[in-house]
């Protein structure tokens, strides 16, 4: 992207701001422009996923323009400018990468990330703890998988992947002993615990949870979508199928 891009796009954004501007666009603040920004991201990463080049292009210019709308907002407050974001991220990453842009050494990927969050701990002001820095809106699966990573890089995790799988076992185990009490409050427990361990190992063989779901997610409701044109094609509707001829059409388009 070059500076001339970027200078275009905060002008259209000055202009729409403007006095006569956008009268949307003019009652918009840093908090209202939250959820777009929520929401533009997801269609970007589902771009990405989908891996539609053109979508993805389209995605990422629409967050940039909310990140600079947003920038604007702060700057015309005189709270910092735009160049002050970039400047800080820059530092920001120099800092937290000394094996690149200084002389440290680490021996391998685990050790490169204890580094990380005890540089990033001790760039924060008080007494923090290694949890503050974790985001409290992040949807619960990803948060586990975060919590999980964070853990381990203080060393707090399964010695092996033999021990995951046991404590994995275990927690099937006490869902199943939950399932026979009938206690709905110890079931929803358990099966939290399952899912959180189940997580940890995806961690520890390189899976994120939330993208692997996300896949599995879109091949389910695409091949949904391929039975009920099957059942169309028979002059059926699926939902007045049974489950016996449902079956049939799912072992079709798989």
């Amino acid at each position: 992207m070059s500076t001339n891009s970027i200078e275009k796009l905060k002008n259209v954004i000055a202009s729409l701001t403007a006095p006569e501007g956008c009268p949307w666009d003019k009652e918009q603040t840093p908090l209202t422009l939250c959820d777009s920004v929520i929401e533009e991201a997801f269609e970007l990463v589902e771009a990405i996923r989908a891996d539609d080049r053109q979508e993805v292009l389209e995605e990422l210019g629409d967050v940039m323009f909310l990140l600079l709308f947003i920038a604007q907002r702060y700057e015309e407050s005189g709270d910092f400018k735009f160049a002050d974001a970039v400047d800080s991220a820059a530092a920001k990453m120099i800092r937290r990468h000394p094996h690149v842009f200084a002389d440290a050494k680490v021996e391998d990927q685990e050790e490169l990330l204890r580094n990380w969050e005890k540089i990033k701990r001790s760039e924060k002001k008080g007494d923090k703890k290694i949890f503050d820095s974790l985001p409290k809106g992040l949807p619960p699966m990803l948060k586990a998988y975060r919590i999980n990573s964070k853990a381990a890089r203080s060393g707090f995790t399964y010695e092996s992947d033999e021990q995951c799988i046991e404590q994995l076992q275990s927690e099937w185990n006490e869902w199943n002993s939950a399932l026979e009490s009938g206690n709905k409050e110890a079931i929803t427990e358990e099966f939290g615990d399952y899912l959180f361990t189940l997580i940890e190992l995806g961690r520890r063989k390189g899976i994120k949870a939330n993208s692997a779901l996300d896949t599995t997610n879109n091949k389910f409701l695409d091949r949904f979508a391929k039975m009920e044109d099957l059942a169309k094609k028979q002059g059926k509707d699926l939902s007045e199928m049974n489950l016996i001829e449902q079956n049939e059409l799912w072992e079709q388009v798989k």
